[in-house]
């Protein structure tokens, strides 16, 4: 484990450390196999890395991304220069990460369908409403 963060790994972990980010636990700098992940919440399997410009083709990062896809994580990857100049942008982003698989109510899901008898109370093509 490194002992100093990077600017934009320590600007990150005050944003969703203590659950502050969609009251989601992430952990950071966690030993997981070989590796050290820079963030990760366990409930969600996802895996949040901050680059710079060494991980560019990284052909070891992309080795390391198919052991964590195989042990059932995703992996949201993000530049150290969109964390510190485009907060917004990788929050919205990783947001967008965690509602694909949230599983609980509320969570973005397709819209109802009247064909298998759900929204308008209409049931299937043609009949009437009960």
């Amino acid at each position: 484990m490194r002992r100093d963060s990077t600017d934009a790994e320590a600007a990150m972990w005050r944003l969703l450390r203590d659950r502050r980010f969609q009251a989601v636990k992430f952990r950071r700098q966690v030993p997981f196999q070989n590796f050290i992940l820079d963030f990760v919440c366990f409930e969600q399997r996802l895996v949040v890395e901050i680059d710079g410009s060494q991980h560019a083709d990284s052909k070891s990062d992309e080795r390391r991304d198919a052991i964590l896809a195989r042990e059932g994580f995703r992996v949201a990857r993000y530049w150290n220069n969109d964390v510190l100049r485009k907060r917004g942008a990788v929050m919205e982003d990783l947001l967008a990460k965690l509602a694909l698989n949230d599983p609980s109510p509320g969570a973005l899901r397709a819209p109802p369908s009247p064909t298998r008898g759900e929204g308008n109370g209409v049931r299937g093509p043609g009949r009437e409403q009960q």
